[in-house]
């Protein structure tokens, strides 16, 4: 009877050190992809910034249908999520957004996120 009791413990701590290693790996997951979706919403926010100025007419202040002559606020080059770097073009904005989480080895999370005229296009990096 003792020995069946010992076996019934190993096994009961096998268990619950698989389950307390599959619980981290899941948590680690799930903080990996909510970073990575704050760093999409801070492009966007910044890309609605940058809409706004493509839509608003030359002699407003703004960019006339254009994003030539945008600039990227310098408050907003970096977060509590990560940094930031745009690239302008007359018919588009590429935000970069990288983040402070790593997601695996020394790759870091990365999103880019692109402005039209249309709207927004999100490419994940990592």
């Amino acid at each position: 009877m003792g020995q069946q009791q010992l076996i019934f413990i190993v096994l009961s701590i096998i268990i619950v050190g698989i389950a307390i290693a599959i619980s981290i790996s899941l948590f680690r997951e799930n903080a990996i992809v909510s970073k990575r979706d704050l760093l999409i919403n801070e492009c966007v926010s910044i890309g609605q910034l940058a809409l706004k100025y493509y839509r608003m007419p030359a002699n407003f202040g703004g960019g006339g249908n254009s994003f030539t002559g945008w600039q990227f606020p310098e408050n907003l080059e970096t977060s509590e999520n990560g940094t930031f770097n745009v690239t302008i073009n007359a018919e588009n904005v590429v935000i970069n957004g990288q983040g402070n989480e790593v997601v695996t080895g020394s790759d870091f999370i990365e999103v880019n996120v692109t402005v039209t005229a249309n709207g927004f296009t999100t490419e994940i990096v990592h």
